[in-house]
């Protein structure tokens, strides 16, 4: 069992069966984590090089735990500390990694394609975590795997994507990846913040959060990156609360057994109220600890390993 592809670079061109062997193989690797032994030594013998070019807590550990449980040796590389401030380019950098003998990179980058940049360049299998506004292909799984548990299928879901969701590469993974198993995709943020041509996504297009909400089964909420707040995105916080926050009078527009998603870090009071946030039918706690099964699926698919799930002590 394994991928068609060598690399996981985006959900755009991941097909309906690959996404679905990625989630099959997560149930495996989500009983691990409820072990009492959670390391297993499915990648013994390869490397994997965690190549981050950006700040981030949740996906760098969350790809570095799913790597040491899975018994894989685990480099980290942070370019504050490393010589791209002597000038040296991605190329190189990662060419001399990869002459230390890296069989894996988990690669995040701010420029959009930067990981397809790498398979161009390296022999090792490449993972994006993120580059630039383009895509976020594990979150976007994550996501759909944590639903998935909740529903059994992800086809005829109705998901809303409120917020930045034109510099969002969550809410790109999410629309690629829901609308190839067969869901009903929206987006719903300020004139603002929507992405250029946003109907040629193939989506539904709101500016009203309220008309976006009706007869939703899942509202899955981006984080504003109030740092765009001074370039003059929305008028102000106050007024972006007002007509894009989630709180619990608006869920009252949802379908029954309705789902509330954050792919983190939330802003509080902001994008979301902690009523919301910290409600029973929140699974954001779920999906960080869905994010560490998604990942050891995806690297255990693209390592070419057999299956390997007996504990090690």
């Amino acid at each position: 069992m394994g991928l068609s592809s060598r690399h996981l670079l985006g959900l755009e061109e991941t097909s309906a069966e690959d996404i679905t062997t990625i989630l099959d193989t997560a149930i495996s690797f989500r009983e691990i984590l409820e072990r009492p032994i959670k390391k297993v030594p499915t990648l013994r013998g390869l490397t994997v090089l965690n190549l981050f070019y950006e700040a981030s807590t949740r996906t760098r550990i969350s790809f570095e735990l799913a790597e040491k449980r899975l018994s894989a040796d685990v480099v980290n590389f942070s370019s504050s500390t490393s010589s791209v401030t002597k000038g040296e380019s991605l190329k190189d950098t990662v060419r001399t990694i990869e002459a230390m003998k890296i069989d894996m990179v988990v690669v995040r980058h701010g420029s959009p394609g930067a990981p397809h940049l790498l398979t161009r360049t390296l022999e090792s299998n490449i993972i994006n975590a993120g580059d630039g506004a383009h895509e976020h292909p594990t979150q976007g799984l994550l996501d759909m795997f944590t639903l998935r548990q909740k529903y059994g299928s992800l086809k005829g879901l109705r998901v809303v994507l409120v917020g930045d969701t034109k510099h969002s590469r969550v809410a790109r993974s999410n629309i690629w990846g829901l609308k190839t198993m067969g869901a009903s995709v929206a987006i719903c943020s300020p004139s603002t913040l929507l992405p250029y041509a946003a109907e040629q996504f193939g989506v539904d297009v709101y500016t009203n959060l309220d008309e976006a909400l009706d007869g939703a089964d899942v509202v899955n909420i981006l984080r504003i990156q109030l740092e765009r707040q001074q370039s003059g995105m929305f008028p102000s916080q106050r007024e972006y609360v007002n007509l894009f926050g989630i709180n619990t009078d608006r869920l009252k527009r949802l379908n029954k057994n309705y789902t509330i998603m954050h792919p983190g870090p939330m802003n509080r009071g902001v994008e979301i109220t902690s009523e919301v946030a910290d409600s029973e039918s929140s699974v954001i706690l779920e999906q960080v600890t869905n994010g560490q099964a998604v990942r050891m699926a995806v690297l255990y698919l693209l390592s070419g390993k057999k299956m390997e799930t007996d504990s090690k002590e």
